[in-house]
């Protein structure tokens, strides 16, 4: 099914966009992808592409440590809806049909649970571990995007854009982020595929103040000096990512999924001193894991 394909297309590129992956280096020449479209089925027809992984991330954004995390992934389809889980986030797209046999809507709601400096233990740097806690975050908002097939390379690469706004309703920074995301996915055979995203952030002023600000009690606890921290547009990512089948096809099976992100850090963010003295704006993230179609 030509639905499932691509979403298995997605997932690669989603299990890494939020801890992120390693490459893999010099692949065999792939064998040729295939040109005519197959027997589509139902479009609607139920299905879960569901993995796990391990992610190597900073301590904290703005972090030059790096810990490691599990990290659970699926996507699928219910009854023509499709969601996304990946980690800490999910998403749900409420528009069934697309534009047409190659265009895609999207938009629906999103979910996303921030663990940011919410437990000193968790941090490795001594002068970050002294400030302040912050709660978790829980982020709540939607997301509107539009996907288009058979752009490049086949009927089967896909190029999409997608732009998301959520909002800390637990108290943890009482603000907005803004995520616009560019993706391309294009398989390299009929047992691997690989893909690109790029996305940037921009936050609102309770952000900045949560996790890049140091007050006067901070400061003379930790030694780092007093900052007020802005908002504004917080970090670039790029990101690589990409599966192969170990069983079957992309179709279904058990996959390897892997690659990896670099994000940096702009603008307050970057001059604050959590990151600049105790930390570094150049954010290394690497996962790797498997996938099972059913």
């Amino acid at each position: 099914m030509k639905t499932k394909l691509l979403l298995l297309a997605g997932f690669g590129l989603s299990f890494v966009a939020v801890p992120a992956l390693a490459q893999e280096a010099g692949p065999p020449a792939p064998a040729p992808v295939p040109t005519q479209q197959p027997a589509m089925g139902d479009p609607r027809a139920d299905f879960v592409i569901a993995g796990a992984g391990i992610g190597i991330l900073p301590n904290y954004e703005g972090s030059n440590d790096y810990g490691v995390s599990p990290v659970p992934a699926a996507i699928g389809q219910v009854d023509g809806f499709r969601f996304v889980f990946l980690g800490n986030r999910l998403s749900v797209d409420l528009i069934r049909d697309g534009f047409g046999p190659t265009v895609d809507l999207q938009a629906g709601p999103i979910a996303v649970i921030g663990f940011n400096r919410n437990s000193a233990d968790a941090i490795d740097d001594p002068q970050v571990a002294l400030l302040d806690e912050r709660n978790t975050a829980i982020e709540l908002g939607g997301y509107v995007g539009i996907g288009k097939t058979g752009v490049i390379t086949s009927d089967y690469d896909r190029l999409s854009a997608t732009i998301s706004y959520r909002y800390d309703v637990a108290g943890a920074h009482d603000s907005g982020i803004l995520t616009p995301t560019l993706a391309y996915t294009t398989p390299l055979s009929t047992k691997a595929i690989a893909g690109l995203f790029l996305s940037a952030e921009r936050v609102e002023q309770g952000y900045g103040d949560a996790y890049f600000s140091v007050s006067a009690a901070e400061s003379l606890r930790s030694g780092l000096p007093v900052y007020d921290a802005d908002g504004g547009w917080k970090n670039y990512t790029i990101g690589l990512a990409g599966a192969y089948s170990l069983t079957g096809d992309l179709t279904g099976g058990l996959q390897l999924v892997a690659g990896g992100t670099y994000r940096r850090l702009l603008n307050d963010f970057s001059a604050s001193p959590v990151t600049a003295i105790a930390g570094s704006p150049h954010q290394w993230l690497g996962t790797v894991g498997l996938a099972y179609s059913f």
